[in-house]
């Protein structure tokens, strides 16, 4: 996932005992004060590496790591995830902060807004509208006009009081009750790879068997599929790396580079009903890492010190993901559409509307000039709702595209803050 960190770091281990948490808590009649350990244990699967990487843009794959308290997720998914902004609350439209963006991707912006309207207009979104009182008419109507704002507003500032006087806002209730959602970033993973097996090249990604559908439930594991000659014969690309591999299955895509130049994109294609456990949450429970301490760079470190924990670690996932070639397709969400590098979002589908227009108010990584260092910045920035992820779930989590390659790799792993999120749909 993609992401930025920075100077100030949320402390995961304090979040289920903010303010708002104690409220909700005491007002559903349970216990404030659950700590992250027995938490670990109670849901199974809290956390993978934050930001993990993984192309949100798969959509039945498992994306990263849900902090909410599983209690909360479920309480907000029956209830309305969405509610109109409230006349006593702060319009994030008034404030100073306009789209950091826009002077620069104007372009981009405009082509996640196509991408989502390609989307709107299709009988799928029908079926999913609409949400929350929001019609899938009325995204559309919304889409076309912000995309003319977009193109002639001169400014953000001017873009930004062009959508306060057109739209309304909708504020996700968040994990709280009260707006704080958690975000996080992925990204698009480029290896290096092989169509044959090597030396160098020994560790394979799958088609999906053309039998997949017969498989009788539950599926195999990990474990048995790669300890076994069943997919044989399937394998789509070969890795130098065991973990590197893996990470593909979280990030369900990649773009390949292959030993004469040339790239091979794979994306999702079709995964085990076998469920998701969370390698970062396994070596927490074992005592190996802290909690506070797993992301992606920890946990791709942890297993460089000790590679004779790896297959133990990665087979503790039961789940296995198939893959298919997309002959250089872009990153693609859940819609069936591209996403587009820090204009996509990943949330959950089943409460939110898809492909819809929201604002987005949190903190994300950006390059200090004098000293090359990644810092967060407090940014508010349109984006496009066009992906989802099976761990992305309740009205308390976004994950934010954040482009393909190293860089993207670098600042999805440093967002993991709280802000909010808003949509917008035109006055009526």
């Amino acid at each position: 996932m993609i992401g930025s960190k920075h100077n100030r770091i949320h402390s995961y281990s304090r979040l289920p005992r903010s303010p708002q948490y104690q409220k909700s808590a005491q007002k559903a009649g349970r216990q404030p004060s659950v700590s992250w350990q027995s938490l670990l244990h109670r849901s199974g699967d809290v956390i993978f590496a934050t930001c993990v990487g993984l192309i949100c843009a798969v959509p039945p794959c498992y994306m990263q790591t849900d902090f909410q308290m599983p209690a909360e997720a479920a309480e907000f998914k029956m209830a309305q995830a969405v509610l109109p902004l409230t006349p006593r609350a702060v319009n994030p439209l008034t404030l100073d902060l306009t789209d950091d963006l826009l002077e620069s991707d104007r372009l981009n912006l405009l082509q996640a807004i196509d991408n989502s309207l390609q989307y709107i207009r299709t009988p799928s979104a029908e079926r999913r509208y609409p949400v929350a009182g929001i019609s899938r008419d009325l995204v559309e109507r919304s889409l076309v006009r912000f995309r003319r704002l977009v193109q002639v507003s001169r400014t953000a500032k001017d873009l930004q009081q062009a959508v306060s006087r057109e739209f309304d806002l909708y504020q996700s209730v968040g994990r709280d009750g009260s707006g704080s959602v958690q975000f996080t970033g992925y990204y698009e993973a480029v290896y290096k790879a092989s169509r044959t097996k090597t030396e160098e090249f020994k560790y394979p990604l799958y088609r999906l068997p053309a039998d997949f559908g017969e498989w009788r439930s539950p599926h195999p594991t990990r474990a048995m599929l790669e300890g076994s000659k069943q997919l044989a014969g399937l394998e789509v690309a070969w890795l130098s790396d065991r973990f590197q591999a893996f990470l593909v299955h979280v990030q369900g895509s990649a773009r390949l580079e292959l030993p004469d130049g040339k790239l091979l994109t794979v994306g999702y294609a079709g995964k085990t009903d076998q469920p998701y456990r969370s390698v970062g949450a396994e070596l927490v429970r074992d005592g190996k890492m802290r909690l506070e301490d797993v992301t992606l760079q920890t946990l791709i470190e942890y297993f460089q010190k000790n590679p004779q924990d790896l297959v133990t670690y990665l087979n503790r996932n039961p789940s296995f993901v198939f893959f298919r070639e997309t002959n250089g397709k872009p990153a693609t969400g859940s819609l069936g559409q591209a996403v587009s590098a820090e204009r996509s979002i990943a949330t959950d589908k089943k409460i939110f509307p898809s492909g819809g227009l929201a604002l987005i108010k949190t903190e994300v990584p950006f390059e200090n000039p004098q000293t090359g260092k990644l810092e967060l910045r407090q940014i508010q920035r349109f984006v496009l709702d066009q992906d989802t992820g099976g761990a992305i779930r309740g009205a308390g989590r976004v994950d934010i595209f954040m482009g393909t390659g190293d860089r993207a790799k670098q600042r999805a792993g440093l967002i993991k803050g709280d802000g909010q999120l808003y949509y917008l749909v035109l006055k009526k």
